[in-house]
């Protein structure tokens, strides 16, 4: 290790920096004037996908780590929205993915290729509860955006909703659904309040 060069993870790592800053431009199209992140996105489907794999039974921290790399190509590609793909492909994510890590040290590059190609290909059970916490995450955000006031957010909150397909994924979504975004303030203050 000691005689690898890291410049190029050094770059990649202020690249991913980025994303810190990069807005989820579909929540425009639903009047929301400051949109979360792309990394705010990718935390919380991080640790969407680790809830849903461990209650799948599956290996919850490659759920996780696919997680966390499911978005890292819109440091070049920005985040382009449903609407956005009509007219311009976004970019392939594994030849995204070959470009960033081109002059990363060959265990790192090969690692991080095989977890984007796996994400992408949809096969396996831990690329299954990834793209399930990919949607969860997009409902959940719906359902705070519409608790702000922005009622056009049910389109997200439907469309996320009807695509979540492991048994966990749908029931933690109808669990969501079922409760307000500050019910769990109320339960950790030990205040009664009503679901919905």
């Amino acid at each position: 290790m000691a005689d690898q060069d890291l410049t190029e993870v050094a770059h990649f790592l202020w690249e991913a920096g980025t994303l810190k800053t990069a807005r989820r431009t579909g929540w425009w199209m639903a009047g929301v004037r400051d949109p979360e992140s792309v990394a705010e996105h990718a935390w919380r489907t991080s640790v969407i996908a680790s809830v849903i794999a461990t209650l799948e039974g599956v290996d919850a921290a490659r759920a996780a780590h696919m997680a966390v790399w499911h978005d890292s190509q819109e440091t070049r590609t920005g985040d382009v929205n449903h609407l956005g793909k009509k007219y311009a492909a976004p970019g392939n994510p594994e030849a995204v993915t070959a470009d960033q890590t081109a002059g990363m040290p060959e265990v790192l590059r090969t690692a991080v290729r095989a977890l984007v190609a796996e994400y992408e290909a949809k096969e396996s059970p831990e690329a299954t509860c990834a793209r399930d916490a990919d949607k969860l995450e997009c409902m959940l955000q719906g359902l705070e955006y519409r608790a702000q006031g922005y009622a056009s957010a049910q389109r997200w909150i439907d469309n996320s909703r009807a695509r979540i397909v492991t048994e966990s994924g749908q029931r933690l979504a109808d669990e969501l659904l079922a409760q307000s975004p500050l019910e769990w303030l109320r339960a950790a203050m030990g205040e009664k309040g009503e679901k919905g």
